[in-house]
């Protein structure tokens, strides 16, 4: 199969009324992005959606401010990725912060006791002597958990942002901006997200009565650095409300007042806080969060977020460090083996493709799945057998355009029974079916995939904002966008595209997977750029030209700066 060619696409960039000190290029990119009037722009925080419109969250912050107030145990039930961490962290500081005396949590382990708030897991918590129980991150679909925590005499509180099924849990109370009937205009709110406008509004019912004549209140504040990595790393769509999330977030940890754990994590990677990205959120820090919770325990990742100590964070940072080598490799092994699998596929069977080997690790089966898909641009499902042999684990994830829960949903619906457990959103879902079903799945995944999906997203298109012209491509254009972000999903970082002659390339990196090169744009007779097309090895481009997608980046070395061209794409040109 190997690399598949992507056709290029440019952005249409309309009419806009941006201030005019804004970098061009960075006007042009807001631009195409939807941001044409100077009011769209800002990311203060005064500029937040407000709560109200959240159905189901005065109730909760009745329930909760009981708890509060008569001194009962709180437990808040987490999910193992970095979504959940970070609202599980943000959830006991919050709550403590707000004045309860008694606050814990749980997280399900990913291989014995599987996704959200399990009938198991309720009992856990119950034994744990809790009056109420707050899930983040999950609930949606717990159905029998949250019937089960109740029955047990636990008020349950549901905060949760995955696509609702038929049947909503009955808990005490339900946060969701997906539930049906909520009005709150952000339906792209991460876990973490949704447990801080609980906290917010909590605060505020809390100061109307009064709770805070004798201390200050609270700055949740303090902890946007979590729910700007929870958003990013679950690749949350970066609308207004959660760019503005994510850079207050960032702002905090550039300025060196983020959590111990975060700056710790940072350090053991070898990452300086002061020039942090959304994408580092998503490439360094989220990965060694997920880690814990898929190959041994997320109380670590967990833990090292509450660190109040930085050498207690440092260790916990050191162990996460170890879990993501560990990770690393094995995720690489595993992607090598799936490509082979998916190489072997006939064309008619690449519509939605799943990938099964029963010596895969079911913990690292999500960024197999998001590798695969990336290669192929197509939907993918990974799976790697449960702790029962008899079970699958299966992680799917998406290309824009098609939303993969509904396509699990609709093969669930015409296969009643094949499908053992399943929940997500858009862009990415989990599922567990019998090992004895994965055939029949395999099969009608891929027809419907082939039925929902528009032939234009078969092409795999890749978005361009267009070519940069000469003047443009210097580190004053990098700072610029840089400076404008943060970028995202459903906010993509600035590519542009042009084509460039070869001076020099070379295979490069440890594995030597990596191809680097010395450019120069085509007809210009200007500068020589370095670029970097990390995995691009096997389409090098040795001489002559080459059409590039590219990205400005900026290499910082000691405390100079300069610019390199990250290329995502290339295609060698016949001259």
């Amino acid at each position: 199969m190997g690399v598949e060619r992507r056709p290029i696409r440019r952005r249409t960039v309309p009419d806009h009324r941006l201030p005019p000190a804004l970098h061009p290029v960075l006007q042009r990119v807001y631009a195409a992005r939807g941001l044409v009037d100077p009011d769209d722009i800002g990311v203060d925080l005064s500029q937040m959606l407000p709560p109200e419109s959240l159905l189901g969250l005065a109730r909760a912050v009745e329930i909760v401010a009981d708890a509060i107030g008569q001194q009962h145990k709180i437990v808040i039930a987490g999910d193992y990725d970095a979504d959940g961490a970070t609202g599980v962290a943000l959830g006991v500081l919050g709550l403590r912060a707000l004045g309860a005396a008694a606050v814990d949590y749980v997280v399900p382990h990913r291989v014995t006791m599987g996704y959200g708030l399990s009938p198991a897991l309720a009992r856990t918590v119950h034994a744990m002597q809790a009056r109420v129980l707050i899930t983040v991150d999950n609930g949606i679909a717990s159905v029998s958990g949250v019937a089960e925590a109740r029955a047990l005499g636990m008020q349950v509180v549901v905060t949760d942002h995955h696509l609702p099924g038929p049947v909503l849990p009955e808990a005490d109370a339900l946060i969701n901006p997906n539930q049906p009937g909520c009005g709150f205009p952000s339906k792209s709110l991460a876990g973490v997200g949704v447990m801080f406008y609980l906290l917010a509004a909590l605060r505020a019912y809390l100061r109307d009565r009064g709770a805070f004549v004798s201390r200050p209140a609270p700055r949740l504040a303090d902890w946007l650095d979590l729910v700007a990595l929870g958003t990013v790393a679950d690749v949350a769509r970066l609308d207004r409300n959660n760019r503005i999330l994510v850079a207050q977030g960032l702002a905090r940890l550039r300025s060196g007042r983020a959590r111990p754990g975060l700056l710790a994590m940072l350090a053991s990677a070898g990452r300086s806080a002061d020039t942090l990205t959304s994408t580092d959120l998503g490439f360094v820090l989220g990965p060694r969060i997920n880690a814990a919770g898929r190959l041994a325990d997320a109380r670590i990742g967990i833990e090292c977020l509450l660190a109040d100590d930085p050498l207690r964070a440092a260790e916990l940072a050191a162990t996460l460090e170890q879990i993501n080598r560990e990770r690393r490799d094995i995720q690489q092994g595993m992607t090598e083996a799936a490509i082979t699998i998916a190489e072997r596929l006939d064309p008619d069977q690449r519509h939605g493709v799943c990938v099964f080997d029963p010596d895969w690790h079911e913990g690292v089966v999500g960024p197999v799945a998001s590798r695969l898909k990336e290669r192929l641009h197509r939907p993918v499902i990974a799976f790697a057998p449960s702790q029962q042999a008899t079970v699958l684990k299966g992680s799917a994830r998406s290309v824009p355009g098609l939303n993969i829960r509904d396509v699990i949903a609709a093969v669930d619906a015409a296969h009643p029974g094949l499908v053992e457990r399943f929940g997500g959103h858009a862009m990415a879902a989990g599922l567990s079916l019998h090992k004895s079903a994965y055939p029949v799945f395999r099969e009608a995944f891929n027809q419907h995939c082939a039925a929902a999906m528009d032939p234009q997203l078969r092409q795999g298109w890749l978005d361009s904002d267009g070519p940069l012209h000469a003047a443009e491509l210097d580190l004053d254009t990098a700072l610029s966008l840089e400076r404008g972000g943060p970028w995202g999903a459903g906010f993509g970082e600035p590519r542009f595209d042009n084509r460039f002659e070869v001076l020099d390339a070379r295979i490069v990196g440890g594995d030597g997977s990596h191809a680097k090169y010395r450019l120069r744009l085509a007809g210009s007779g200007g500068p020589e750029l370095n670029a970097i097309h990390f995995g691009g090895a096997d389409r090098l481009c040795r001489r002559g030209q080459l059409h590039a997608l590219y990205g400005l980046g900026i290499n910082r070395f000691r405390d100079r700066e300069s610019l390199d061209l990250r290329i995502d794409y290339l295609d060698a040109i016949s001259t």
